[in-house]
């Protein structure tokens, strides 16, 4: 009895909270002036006015309408702030989160505990009853990596946490090879599920994709996203394109730069500082010489839409399938990457994936191409920024600075990721959606990225 009553003042909590933030998303409902509405997550994301370029090809690789496009890229932005809001509401208990449908109409989300689900649904959610916790299966995953550091895993290249099986998934080219692998991890096997697969990641390295530039005379990657340190232009890439100290040249095949920087294995990420003769811009190249922009690196849900500029293959969308997945290339194992089905080709490594107007990552490797479809993983752009200390170019920064110490006063230029909290004016507040803050995203500005405690 006791337990059924602690169940119900829980869940008249969790009402209470979703049905005020729903509040608080809407400005119409909200307290604040009608003359200055707090943005929507939509208004905030840039997702309200995306680039021609970029509806074009969700067009084409998703087969939307022009009405479907500008739809999904609105409801994806919504949904990563509803997402966050559980996400933090739910605490241990969450599962996880994805949208589904052509527009991005159906959010998910998951939780162990049937009394959250009038919170899910008060946030315009569906609930899914699970028995796994994300971190249950995340510490699954750990286990997995651990056991990848001695043993061969060519024959089980593959494995990832996926909310929406709530299991482990192990991609193997047999079930044999599978098990095996899960049992030294020492893993249960009701927490894993088995995907036979002929197919084995590959980097993407030696040609063109995206702007081109040479290592050391020797090889070819791609230009990700353009960043700063300090003074430093620069720009991120793939770390398996180079080791730091080696010398690039540009496509123009004029002097360029110096890696400052490189991790692989492990992760697979890597910056570049370029020399006066270069300028960092926001842009990223789309089809027919057009270029789209970056506003931010907001991280996207799975099932979001998603899009990826290189020059083997040019520029496709798809969607993004899977978070923190582990690849175990022939060169070495990859912790921590984003799987997606947007096609790539050898060439198109190091080049940018970009999810509306915010940057997500940078290609890594996959396997498939461009004729047939296939599987591409990129590095989160986030975890880069944070790794090397850089600031993302973008349109909307003005003052962005990585602040050292461990204060938790908000700061542009960090990378928050959701469930941090920090102290802002004279208010704490809650980060939603991983994210390096910028300085026109104040979080008392920003209710899609922040959330007043």
């Amino acid at each position: 009895m006791a337990g059924r009553s602690r169940a119900r003042a829980r869940n008249a909590t969790l009402v209470t909270l979703g049905t005020l933030v729903l509040t608080a998303l809407h400005p119409a409902a909200s307290a604040q002036p009608l003359s200055s509405p707090a943005p929507s997550a939509a208004q905030t994301l840039g997702a309200d006015k995306p680039s021609a370029q970029v509806l074009r090809a969700l067009e084409r690789d998703l087969r939307l309408t022009p009405t479907q496009a500008s739809a999904r890229l609105v409801n994806e932005a919504e949904a990563g702030t509803r997402a966050g809001i559980l996400h933090n509401a739910l605490g241990t208990r969450f599962a996880g989160a994805w949208v589904k449908g052509a527009t991005s109409t159906q959010l998910s989300v998951a939780t162990t505990s049937r009394a959250d689900f009038p919170a899910i649904r008060a946030q315009g959610a569906k609930p899914a009853l699970v028995r796994w916790t994300l971190n249950d299966l995340r510490t699954a995953q750990s286990k997995l990596d651990k056991a990848a550091a001695h043993r061969i895993t060519a024959n089980t290249p593959v494995w990832y946490t996926d909310a929406r099986t709530n299991r482990v998934v192990v991609e193997a080219r047999s079930r044999s090879a599978a098990a095996a692998f899960v049992k030294a991890a020492g893993v249960g096997a009701d927490r894993i599920r088995v995907r036979v697969t002929a197919d084995r990641p590959r980097l993407l390295k030696d040609l063109v994709g995206g702007d081109a530039y040479y290592i050391d005379a020797t090889a070819r990657c791609s230009i990700g996203f353009s960043v700063t340190k300090g003074t430093q232009q620069g720009f991120v890439t793939a770390g398996h394109c180079g080791r730091s100290g080696a010398k690039t040249t540009g496509f123009d095949q004029t002097d360029q730069g110096t890696f400052r920087a490189s991790t692989f294995p492990g992760k697979d990420m890597a910056w570049v500082g370029v020399n006066a003769n270069w300028t960092a811009t926001p842009d990223v190249k789309a089809d027919n010489g057009q270029t789209v922009q970056v506003a931010g690196s907001a991280e996207a849900l799975v099932g979001a839409s998603v899009c990826r500029s290189g020059s083997t293959s040019g520029w496709h969308c798809g969607t993004i399938q899977q978070t923190d997945a582990t690849v175990n290339y022939a060169e070495g194992t990859v912790n921590g990457l984003t799987q997606t089905n947007v096609c790539a080709e050898p060439g198109d490594s190091g080049g940018p994936y970009i999810s509306g107007a915010q940057a997500q990552g940078t290609t890594s490797g996959g396997s498939g191409d461009c004729t047939r479809g296939g599987t591409t993983f990129f590095q989160p752009i986030n975890a880069t920024l944070g790794d090397f200390g850089l600031t993302l170019k973008t349109t909307g920064q003005t003052a962005a600075s990585q602040t050292p110490g461990t204060t938790d006063a908000w700061s542009a230029g960090r990378v928050y990721r959701v469930g941090t909290t920090v102290t802002h004016g004279q208010a704490r507040y809650r980060c939603l959606q991983t994210h390096q803050a910028q300085s026109v995203w104040a979080p008392d500005a920003t209710p899609a990225l922040w959330q007043r405690l």
